[in-house]
């Protein structure tokens, strides 16, 4: 069976990133087709994979800087691939409209939908672009002709796979399609897992890519407020001067860590106190999990993907004021009773979302979409 794999574009390494690289491992012969990518960190992880670029990576600049304001662009990128002699495509959806692929009838098309683009939605973004109002102008046209084609793309794949309740709902809404949920892998080594003594954990952790719409500065100005220690582990991403302005906020006991390991980032989740979720929306959360696989329990705004993933008193706490004084009152609850958390129950919880569960349940859908058994997926 021929098999390629579509995504967005190959820049920071997030949740869907997290998806390609397993989707990449159980199928080790398939090409990924991408927009553009950008050398670093995620670049490096799919380097010896067969990556074919679009021709508007070969524009100077496009893959830094102008993406984003040529976003028009994506229907001509998606459109000029040719996967003709291909059985199976899968494409990992989110803000680039990828599913606005054209594939052939003798072609199957999966969708695996991260989220409809948020900014054709109504949804926050990374950047506030409607403050200025030149680029509000700009996106009112642009984005009323791309919502139009984001919703004629996301007709074309044969099946729509939702990576939460919350994402399947969003597609129901905007695409008038119905989609099965399959939440992503989430997946830590398991031979650098450790669970710190509860006594002995005595920070708590933000991890997020340092943009807007992530409500950082919530976290930043509760813990510098109440005194608690705070790490935040995350870079900046595009045009965003978030970190900037975050700083300027942060008291003495706030640190910005940037960028870590994949070992630093176990150690930092074994270490802390207590995981802070605090995006208004969030799609679903890897993060969420990956922390409650280390046994650390989440305080959340109760919102988005968070409800799929957080038992309220079990794993977690939520706040419901989408506000620093908000977050502070469920610090301030969650003081008063975090030692009824316990690692096991935690990490319990966060077994639902596994690789292994992932992997099962793909394969089941390719299974039936393609009315044969399909054995030969190397893991």
């Amino acid at each position: 069976m021929k098999v390629a794999l579509v995504h967005d574009y190959l820049g920071e390494f997030g949740g869907a990133e997290r998806v390609l690289e397993v989707l990449a491992e159980m199928f080790p012969e398939a090409p990924i087709y991408t927009a553009f990518f950008r050398k670093g960190e995620t670049y490096e992880r799919f380097k010896n994979r067969d990556i074919r670029v679009s021709w508007a990576h070969h524009i100077p600049f496009f893959s830094t800087k102008l993406h984003s304001p040529l976003r028009f662009l994506a229907p001509l990128i998606w459109e000029s691939f040719d996967f003709k002699g291909f059985d199976l495509v899968i494409s990992s959806a989110s803000w680039y409209i990828t599913k606005g692929i054209l594939t052939g009838p003798e072609t199957t098309h999966i969708s695996y939908i991260h989220t409809p683009p948020r900014y054709l939605y109504g949804f926050e973004t990374s950047i506030d672009w409607q403050k200025y109002w030149p680029l509000r102008l700009y996106a009112r046209v642009v984005n009323h002709f791309l919502r139009e084609y984001d919703f004629a793309a996301a007709q074309r794949p044969d099946v729509l796979i939702a990576n939460s309740e919350n994402t399947r709902r969003r597609i129901k809404k905007f695409y008038r399609r119905d989609a099965e949920v399959i939440y992503p892998p989430v997946e830590l080594p398991k031979s650098d897992l450790r669970f710190t003594i509860y006594d002995l954990r005595r920070y708590f952790l933000i991890v997020s890519r340092v943009v807007g719409g992530k409500g950082l500065e919530l976290a930043v100005k509760a813990c510098t407020e109440l005194g608690l220690p705070l790490k935040v582990v995350g870079e900046p991403a595009g045009w965003s001067g978030e970190m900037k302005r975050l700083k300027k906020l942060a008291g003495h006991k706030v640190e910005f860590l940037g960028y870590v390991s994949d070992k630093e980032l176990l150690n930092l989740y074994s270490g802390a106190k207590a995981f802070l979720a605090t995006a208004r929306d969030e799609d679903f959360g890897m993060t969420v999990v990956e922390a409650q696989l280390c046994g650390a329990p989440v305080i959340a705004y109760r919102g988005g993907g968070y409800l799929e993933t957080i038992i309220e008193g079990k794993t977690g706490v939520f706040f419901d004021e989408y506000s620093a004084e908000g977050l502070k009152e469920a610090l301030k609850r969650f003081t008063n009773y975090d030692l009824r958390f316990k690692n096991q129950a935690i990490q319990e919880q966060a077994r639902k979302f596994s690789k292994e569960r992932f992997i099962k349940e793909i394969k089941e859908v390719i299974e039936t979409v393609l009315h044969t058994p399909y054995t030969s997926i190397k893991v």
